[in-house]
């Protein structure tokens, strides 16, 4: 599996790439793919977006 946060942005399959926290599109050699990590309970959280806008719109809780 290609790792979809790469800087490469090919050869991510849309099966394998993330899905949008907000929208739920897959996001797949998008360069406006952005990333939001926290630490939650003791763990490595991360949530994909498509684009900024749906960045800002997300409620984590």
């Amino acid at each position: 599996m290609v790792d979809p946060t790469s800087d490469l942005k090919d050869d991510v399959d849309e099966d394998d790439a993330p899905t949008c926290e907000t929208c739920g599109e897959a996001i797949a050699n998008e360069s406006t793919h952005r990333v939001s990590t926290w630490v939650e309970d003791g763990s490595v959280r991360t949530a994909h977006f498509c684009d900024d806008a749906c960045r800002e719109s997300w409620d984590r809780e």
